[in-house]
């Protein structure tokens, strides 16, 4: 698979770190000499934003939440491609979104594009070594795109989990925003949810 960031920050050097171990990575970036650093760290080539989108038949969207519409409207991207938007757009000071539904204004400013929201509810330190089976929700309106992001979800020993139409993304983004907020103040989300025998309440028979 030929992948390509479109961004050089933290978020791509974990992703793109595991991935240039079995795929052809392009490291995409603003500013060639972080491109070109991050590139030889990871194993992986170094380009432009455009270089990468026009490398990459899948392309991770790896730029602050709050630019990535604009930026990836201001980029020829090819048709069909799949892009991952592991964006969050959080304010940090009341953990709230910023932006809301960002993946499906990224559809809507490239719609020839297949839209996957993934990776976006841990952090960048997680995926250098994610947990064996961590699951990761993926919201997309194309299967083709959802099997190749499951690919490379499970690449990492992950299990990708489908999480619904690209309508649901937003969900996603307002479960990270919440869980952010759980987190910082010593939370723990894993001990929110029921097993999932549970999860549906009593059945009464009619």
């Amino acid at each position: 698979m030929r992948i390509g960031t479109l961004g050089n920050g933290l978020m791509a050097e974990a992703l793109a770190g595991q991935w240039a171990r079995e795929h052809e990575v392009m490291i995409g970036g603003r500013d060639p000499g972080r491109a070109s650093e991050l590139a030889r760290r990871v194993g992986a080539r170094a380009g432009t934003l455009q270089e990468a989108t026009t490398f990459g038949d899948v392309l991770l969207l790896a730029l602050p939440a709050e630019a990535a519409v604009d930026a990836v409207g201001a980029l020829d991207v090819p048709p069909g491609r799949i892009l991952i938007d592991c964006t969050n757009a959080i304010d940090q000071q009341n953990f709230t979104l910023a932006v809301s539904a960002v993946a499906e204004r990224i559809a809507r400013a490239v719609p020839h594009v297949h839209v996957v929201k993934a990776f976006n509810l841990a952090a960048d330190t997680v995926w250098h070594h994610p947990p064996e089976g961590l699951a990761v929700p993926l919201c997309s309106d194309d299967p083709t795109a959802l099997a190749q992001v499951s690919r490379l979800v499970r690449a990492l020993g992950c299990e990708p989990v489908q999480a619904g139409g690209l309508a649901r993304a937003k969900l996603l983004e307002a479960t990270a925003a919440l869980a952010i907020g759980i987190w910082v103040t010593g939370g723990d989300v894993r001990a929110m949810f029921p097993p999932l025998e549970a999860a549906f309440g009593s059945v009464h028979p009619g």
